[in-house]
């Protein structure tokens, strides 16, 4: 079994940078590292889930910060976006961040969720259990293929 600090890095990061709001892709990697079987997939699972939520608790500070700034031209996501992840959120309430995981709807409302001051021990709880829900069915799923 591999102990290479660097995929175990890599990997982190790419799910890190994926749960932000920047535009990036972990699935590939941790599909990729789990396809060599030089990694242990609980321990594949874990990093790409922590960097994930990790990821995503940025999209919360940057919600509880920087609500003021919405409508500025360089704020990272669209007020329509936004919009639409506040309007998920007020029909589904803290549950929608099950949902989290979801693309192009998932970034934003973590986001949201910091804009309407949801408490982070809820927020970790919620988005951990989808975060490492998807990882976990992904590894799953790719287990299947080897």
């Amino acid at each position: 079994m591999g102990t290479g600090t660097g995929a175990y890095a890599g990997l982190f990061l790419a799910a890190f940078l994926a749960a932000t709001l920047l535009p990036a892709q972990s699935e590939t990697a941790l599909v990729a590292l789990q396809l060599t079987k030089d990694y242990p997939v609980i321990a594949l699972v874990a990093v790409a889930s922590l960097g994930n939520v990790l990821g995503s608790v940025v999209n919360w500070l940057i919600g509880r910060g920087i609500d003021r700034f919405r409508t500025k031209r360089w704020f990272p996501v669209s007020a329509e976006r936004l919009s639409a992840a506040q309007r998920w959120y007020g029909r589904y309430g803290k549950w929608s961040l099950l949902a989290s995981w979801l693309p192009i709807v998932g970034d934003p409302i973590t986001v949201a969720a910091g804009v309407l001051r949801v408490p982070l021990p809820t927020f970790l709880v919620l988005v951990s259990i989808a975060k490492v829900g998807r990882y976990a069915a992904l590894a799953l799923a790719a287990s299947q293929w080897t």
